[in-house]
């Protein structure tokens, strides 16, 4: 059920943001898709309306949970490869995408592309990428960008083969681990749904912020 009175629903096209112009449009609810720059507190979720609610967490005071440490020992532990680099998209990653996206039930996207502009490592903004390897195999990535005190995640895919792994979670807590070696404030990480959504596994992390569209931003539970 949507319960904040006031619709949003806006969007514009940017080819270049700079890094304080990116915390701010962040701080305000935006998101974006290349150069494709929107925000809504709206959705329809299985025929129903929902509010969709933007969530970043706080970086000084996030730490990990009991579970979060145990998935990122075991992932450490099976000697698995990390690289955090300028992004890009190739081959590669396009193969990954094929096969990730057979996760998705509805609004399947078609390619990378739909997420990510031409040359994702300026355009709009700074951008990176988490990137992680079991031997020479690309197993899971996930692609960020750089703001004046932000990093905000885009995408993330994980090879279905390794879908006990907890990959998903795993990149997440990799970029959290680059924004605070970074100095960031804040790591924001996407919208999810008033309701119970597949989105949910983004409500499961400390020092977790939700935004209230009349721009403030208060604790998750408090809202």
């Amino acid at each position: 059920m949507l319960e904040h009175p006031k619709i949003v629903f806006d969007d514009f096209t940017r080819a270049s943001v700079a890094p304080a112009e990116l915390d701010q449009l962040l701080s305000d609810g935006w998101r974006h898709a290349g150069t494709h720059f929107y925000r809504y507190n709206f959705a329809i979720h299985q025929g129903q309306v929902t509010e969709v609610i933007p969530l970043r967490i706080e970086l000084e005071g996030f730490s990990l949970s009991k579970s979060q440490r145990r998935l990122w020992r075991r992932n450490a532990g099976e000697g698995f490869r990390v690289e955090v680099r300028p992004s890009f998209v190739d081959g590669e990653k396009s193969l990954l995408f094929e096969q990730h996206k057979a996760k998705f039930v509805d609004n399947v996207p078609d390619s990378l592309f739909d997420f990510l502009s031409e040359d994702p490592s300026t355009v709009p903004c700074e951008g990176g990428e988490v990137a992680v390897y079991d031997g020479k195999r690309l197993i899971a990535v996930s692609f960020f960008d750089i703001g004046t005190e932000s990093l905000s995640t885009i995408y993330g895919m994980y090879d279905l083969d390794y879908g006990d792994r907890g990959l998903g979670i795993y990149t997440m807590l990799l970029e959290l681990s680059h924004a605070q070696a970074l100095g960031k404030r804040f790591y924001y990480h996407g919208y999810c749904y008033g309701c119970p959504s597949f989105y949910d596994y983004k409500k499961r992390f400390r020092a977790l912020e939700a935004f209230d569209w009349d721009g403030k931003w208060i604790p998750f539970a408090s809202r």
